[in-house]
């Protein structure tokens, strides 16, 4: 058995890696030494993770599946269009610099202005 403390917001103590994203990959059929080195945790953390999700599946996979219905959901409308105008907003910078790098709104011309 592998110890592995886990916190109540489902992140392996002293770090930023929930049980949710061992999950991830392990429901995918990643080996425990592929997600440990992806994660820069220890084998030993993610066995204990993975010890920890079966030990208490009926919870974790509710949660996850809320989760997974979320992330599929997307983003609200007042979120996207934020996103939308953020973009907007950075395609008009983008060409300004390369207008004044003498650049066309692609990209090509000399980024010297030679």
């Amino acid at each position: 058995m592998c110890e592995v403390a886990i916190q109540p917001d489902g992140r392996l103590a002293g770090t930023r890696i929930s049980i949710y994203d061992i999950l991830d990959y392990s429901t995918k059929g990643y080996h425990h030494t592929f997600i440990a080195s992806l994660f820069r945790l220890s084998s030993s953390q993610v066995l204990g993770a993975l010890e920890y999700i079966e030990a208490h599946k009926d919870e974790v996979m509710a949660e996850y599946r809320q989760m997974l219905e979320r992330d599929a959901q997307g983003n609200p409308p007042e979120i996207r269009a934020k996103q939308e105008a953020s973009h907007a907003k950075l395609l008009d910078r983008l060409a300004e610099i390369r207008r004044a790098r003498g650049q066309g709104a692609n990209g090509e011309g000399n980024p010297r202005g030679q």
